[in-house]
C-alpha cells in the first residue's frame, strides 16, 4: 500500500526542458542534457522530475502550445533521447511526471487546422465554436492586461471559437466523447513510455463546459473520474497532480467523494496565505487556510509549492492583504503580474538566507508533497527585463563558466542572469557543492530530513497553540511516532513553553524528552513538565517525541 502511494513522501523537482542542460550546443536544453544532470538530482535526494511540455509546438507560450502529443519537439532531441532519459532516470530511483495539456491545443495543431476547413470537418466538433459573436467574447481572460478576448473570429471558418487562454491556444471540446478518448489514447502513450503520472494543466477549464455568452459553465467531474480510472488500469501506482487555483470548499470535487477523482493538488490557497505571513509574521491566516484545507481521504495529497513558473497568483487574499504583500515582496509595478500576482524569484522576493531557510523548512512541513523549482536550491535571481512570467524562466546556473555552464551558444533561449548579486559568477552549482554552508547543501539535508519524517506525509496534523501570535507550531503523529515543528516568523527571537507530560495508563505521568532532528540537541523536561524552546528570528525548530494523541484536544 505504502508503495503504491509512494507519493505521500516524495520530493517533486521541477523543471523545464529548455532551460535545464543544453548538451548539443545550440543553446536550447534538451533530454541528453538533462540525463547528464540525473546524478545532481539523485544526489540532492529528488523522488520525482516534473517535466514542463516538451512536445512539438510553435513555442508562443513556454511549449504550452502543443501540436503534436505523441513526440519531442526537435529542440530538445528526439523520442530515443525520452526513452534514454527514462532509462537512466529509473536506474536511479527516479520517477517522472509530465504534463498534459489537454485543455487546448495549438492553432497549428493538425486537428484544429482541418477543424476550421468546414463546418463538417471530422474535427469540427473537437473546438468550441459560435456562429455568433458571443456577448462575453471579452471575459474571463486569465491574462488580463496581456490577453484580450476569450473568443476569436476566424475567418477560414467563418465562426468564433473559445480559447481560455491566448487566441493561438483554441479549447478543446471535453464535451465530445472522442476528444476523450483521444486524450486517454495520449495518457497511455507516456505511460508505456516509463512516467508516473500527469500534471494536469489548467484542471477546472479542461472539464468545463463553454456556453457562448454566459458564464455559467458547467463542471463536469466525471471527466477527472474516467482519467484516473484509465490511468490506474495501465498503471496501478501513477498519479495526477492538479492544477486548480480554487476555493477551499470546491477542492472535494476534484479529490472525488470516495477519492476517485485526482489524487494530488497544489494547495495555491495555502501558498498564498504562506506568503502574506513571510511578509508580515502574521499566521493566523495561514492556520486558517491550513484547517480550510484538511484532508480526510487516505490516498489524496497536497503538493505544496513556494515558486513555479508562472507568477505568484495572489488573487485569493483580500485587496488589503495582497497590498501587504505587494509591498514587502513587489514593490514596484514590474514586479507585479496581471494585477493579481508577483513575478520574482524566491530569494530575490525574500532577499536573505534567514527567510528563505524559514519559507523552505515551512514548506517541507506543510501537511502535503513538497515541490522544489529548479534553481531556487541555490537561490537564483529573476531578471525582470523579460517579458512577463520569463522573467522566472533563465537558464540554470551550473557553474561560473561561459553561459553558466548552461551550453556553449552564444544565444540562449533566454539569457542567463549575469549581472548583480545573482549573477551565475556569484550563484552556482559548482561554488556551493564545495561550501559546506551553502544553501544547496542545507537544501540537501532538508530533503533527507524531510523523507525521514513519513509523519508528515501519512500522518494526522495539529497545530498546537504556542501563545506567541508570531510562531507556529505544529504536531504530527503516525504509529506511534511523533513530530513537533515551529516557526519563528517574527524578527526577534522568542521563547516557547511547550508542557508535554503525559499519563501512562493511570499512573505516574511520563516526561516527554524533545530529541532535535537538526542538530545534536534533546530537551528535557523541568520538574513540572515543560519545555523551553528558543527560535532565532526567522528560526524554526524540528524535533520527534513520543505520541502525543493526548495534547489534541487541549489545542
Amino acid at each position: 500500500m505504502l508503495e503504491e502511494l509512494w507519493y505521500k513522501n516524495a520530493i517533486i523537482y521541477s523543471l523545464d526542458l529548455e532551460t535545464f542542460m543544453d548538451l548539443n550546443g545550440d543553446g536550447v536544453g534538451d533530454f541528453a542534457g538533462l540525463a547528464r544532470r540525473l546524478d545532481y538530482l539523485n544526489a540532492m535526494g529528488i523522488d520525482c522530475v516534473w517535466l514542463a511540455p516538451f512536445q512539438p509546438t510553435p513555442n508562443k507560450d513556454n511549449g504550452y502550445d502543443v501540436y503534436d502529443y505523441y513526440g519531442v519537439d526537435q529542440r530538445h532531441g528526439s523520442s530515443g533521447d525520452f526513452v534514454e532519459f527514462m532509462h537512466q532516470a529509473n536506474k536511479r530511483g527516479i520517477k517522472v511526471i509530465i504534463d498534459l495539456v489537454v485543455n487546448h491545443t495549438s492553432d497549428q495543431h493538425p486537428w484544429f487546422q482541418d477543424a476550421r476547413s468546414s463546418e463538417d470537418a471530422e474535427h469540427r466538433d473537437w473546438y468550441v465554436w459560435s456562429k455568433k459573436k458571443p456577448s462575453d467574447w471579452d471575459e474571463g481572460m486569465v491574462f488580463p492586461g496581456v490577453q484580450d478576448s476569450t473568443w476569436t473570429y476566424d475567418k477560414k471558418a467563418k465562426s468564433w471559437y473559445f480559447h481560455r487562454f491566448y487566441e493561438f491556444q483554441p479549447d478543446l471540446n471535453m464535451d465530445n466523447p472522442k476528444v476523450r478518448e483521444e486524450i486517454q489514447r495520449i495518457m497511455g502513450f507516456w505511460l508505456q513510455l516509463g512516467v508516473c503520472g500527469f500534471r494536469v494543466d489548467a484542471v477546472p477549464f479542461m472539464i468545463e463546459s463553454p456556453v457562448p455568452g454566459s458564464d455559467n459553465h458547467e463542471l463536469n467531474f466525471d471527466y477527472l473520474r474516467d482519467m484516473r480510472r484509465f490511468l490506474q488500469w495501465r498503471r496501478g501506482d501513477a498519479i495526477l497532480l492538479g492544477e486548480a487555483n480554487v476555493l477551499p470548499e470546491e477542492t472535494k470535487k476534484y479529490f472525488g467523494d470516495k477519492g476517485d477523482g485526482i489524487q494530488m493538488m497544489f494547495n495555491f490557497y495555502v501558498n498564498q496565505h504562506l506568503f502574506y505571513a513571510l511578509a508580515t509574521g502574521e499566521i493566523e491566516p495561514l492556520v486558517e487556510a491550513l484547517e480550510e484545507t484538511r484532508t480526510h481521504m487516505a490516498t489524496v495529497q497536497w503538493a505544496h509549492f513556494l515558486r513555479n513558473h508562472d507568477e505568484l497568483d495572489l488573487g485569493r487574499l483580500t485587496d488589503e492583504q495582497r497590498e501587504k504583500v505587494f509591498a514587502r515582496f513587489a514593490p514596484d509595478k514590474d514586479m507585479q503580474l496581471y494585477d493579481r500576482g508577483i513575478r520574482r524569484r524566491l530569494s530575490t522576493m525574500l532577499g536573505n538566507r534567514q527567510q528563505s531557510e524559514l519559507a523552505y523548512s515551512l514548506m517541507f512541513s506543510l501537511p502535503g508533497t513538497p515541490v522544489i523549482r529548479y534553481g531556487d536550491e541555490i537561490g537564483m535571481g529573476d531578471d525582470l527585463s523579460l517579458n512577463e512570467r520569463d522573467a522566472v524562466r533563465t537558464p540554470m546556473q551550473w557553474t561560473d563558466d561561459h553561459q553558466a555552464g548552461f551550453s556553449e551558444a552564444d544565444k540562449l533561449v533566454h539569457p542567463v542572469i549575469d549581472k548583480g548579486p545573482y549573477s551565475y559568477h556569484h550563484v552556482n552549482v559548482e561554488n556551493q557543492r564545495r561550501e559546506p554552508d551553502s544553501l544547496l547543501n542545507w537544501m540537501t539535508a532538508l530533503i533527507r530530513l524531510r523523507q525521514e519524517c513519513t509523519e508528515i506525509g501519512f500522518g494526522d496534523w495539529q497545530i498546537l497553540k504556542t501563545n506567541k501570535p508570531k510562531v507556529l507550531c505544529m504536531h504530527y503523529s503516525w504509529q506511534g511516532s511523533s513530530l513537533i515543528i515551529l516557526h519563528n516568523f517574527d524578527e526577534k527571537a522568542h521563547e516557547v513553553i511547550l508542557d508535554l507530560k503525559q499519563k501512562q495508563n493511570g499512573q505516574k505521568e511520563k516526561e516527554q524528552k524533545l530529541i532535535d532532528l537538526m542538530v545534536n540537541y534533546e530537551s528535557e523536561a523541568d520538574e513540572k513538565g515543560k519545555h523551553y524552546i528558543t527560535l532565532d528570528a526567522y528560526g524554526y525548530r524540528w524535533f520527534r517525541t513520543g505520541d502525543l494523541s493526548h495534547l489534541l484536544k487541549k489545542s
